[in-house]
């Protein structure tokens, strides 16, 4: 309720998610809220930690504070990410938002590497716990504000699917949990004299530093070059198959250079004897309407197949059933007959899925299981094979 309240108030045309002023408005919006509601908790639980004399607590403090600092990160990362393309970054500054992510998690790692040794120093030197209610009820409302913080984060980077809110969304639940222990440790304090302020210290820390793991993982994925979207891949297939004379799609390699960036390349199977001149008009047409729907920058290659060739549709039959015997293959593609009379070679490109990660001893060997499974069903064939890796990990169309 609240977070859909200051959408409204504070970024116009709040729906236009693809729009890049709109979604620079919500890194704006997501980084300000954040490190006002972190600012505001660490005041607070600066003050019970210092009141109380708990480490946990204190540490936990100095989380929200870190936090302030992550929220600093997200609104010039947002900021610097939505700079133009330029000379020297022809494809935009967009992967700044995924370093700023990389930043914040090590900030957060950072943190709790601090908070490790300083509880650990508390353990070896215990200090008395003083428990006081009013501490303890500011600590409750803390994580009320933290929970609600989480899901606002959530809210706001599903919507314009930013990696960086929704690593701050992930991070705000860690503190929920932190914060939940540490309340807990400071209401044990009361009736125990084990040092068991130490203790809570450590797990807080270990939190926040799986916290920063996730985080590392989940920002640095896209910088390395992560999967693209399913639902992305499907669409683009989907949409250019039904487009006339295009009859399947192979090799779709997706690059992503940030939100909203993303280029794409797809060779389409067309009929070999159609004029150029018409398949280049339908292909330049899907490139436009493709790239504009889904918001992406798309690339096809056209690739030329025979469609009314009853000997060449016979071989391509053999090899299919040919491929039936060799699990690795999930498709092939780039089919062609070269040779007269009986004897004959078939070249073709056939895709293995990316947990086959095949050496070059493997893939000759992958090459003679294929052109012996093919001598099988036609004796007279020779397999002419390049090997493909499926960096989609999706079944593409024959």
């Amino acid at each position: 309720m609240i977070s859909n309240l200051l959408i409204k108030k504070f970024i116009k045309n709040s729906s236009d998610t693809k729009s890049k002023k709109v979604r620079e408005r919500y890194g704006y919006l997501g980084g300000i809220v954040g490190g006002l509601v972190n600012l505001i908790l660490f005041g607070i639980k600066f003050t019970v930690g210092i009141t109380v004399n708990s480490i946990a607590v204190t540490a936990d403090a100095f989380n929200n504070l870190s936090d302030v600092g992550s929220s600093v990160v997200t609104i010039f990362g947002f900021k610097l990410s939505g700079k133009p393309a330029d000379k020297e970054h022809p494809f935009g500054h967009g992967r700044i938002e995924y370093i700023s992510g990389l930043i914040v998690a090590f900030l957060v790692l950072l943190v709790g590497f601090e908070f490790v040794q300083s509880s650990f120093d508390r353990i070896k030197n215990p200090t008395p716990v003083e428990f006081s209610f009013v501490p303890f009820i500011l600590l409750l409302v803390s994580i009320l504000f933290k929970v609600w913080l989480s899901r606002f984060y959530k809210n706001v980077g599903e919507r314009i699917n930013s990696s960086a809110l929704k690593a701050s969304g992930v991070d705000a639940l860690s503190d929920v949990v932190s914060s939940a222990t540490v309340a807990f440790s400071l209401l044990i304090s009361r009736f125990t004299t084990l040092p068991i302020d130490g203790y809570i210290g450590m797990v807080v820390s270990a939190v926040i530093l799986y916290a920063g793991y996730n985080l590392i993982k989940d920002t640095l994925n896209p910088l390395l070059g992560s999967p693209p979207d399913e639902e992305l891949v499907e669409s683009i297939e989907k949409m250019l198959l039904d487009y006339e004379h295009i009859g399947g799609v192979h090799d779709l390699i997706v690059h992503n250079y940030g939100p909203g960036r993303i280029i794409a390349s797809i060779h389409a199977e067309v009929p070999l004897d159609i004029s150029v001149v018409k398949i280049h008009e339908i292909i330049d047409r899907a490139e436009k309407e493709i790239s504009a729907e889904l918001d992406i920058y798309l690339v096809i290659h056209m690739d030329p197949i025979t469609t009314n060739d009853k000997e060449i549709l016979a071989a391509k039959d053999d090899l299919t059933e040919a491929l039936k015997a060799v699990n690795v293959v999930k498709s092939f593609h780039d089919f062609r007959v070269v040779g007269e009379g009986e004897n004959k070679n078939l070249i073709f490109d056939v895709v293995v899925g990316s947990e086959h990660i095949l050496k070059k001893d493997e893939e000759i060997k992958l090459q003679k299981e294929i052109d012996f499974q093919l001598k099988k069903v036609h004796p007279n064939y020779n397999a002419i094979i390049t090997v493909d890796k499926d960096y989609l990990d999706m079944k593409l169309n024959k």
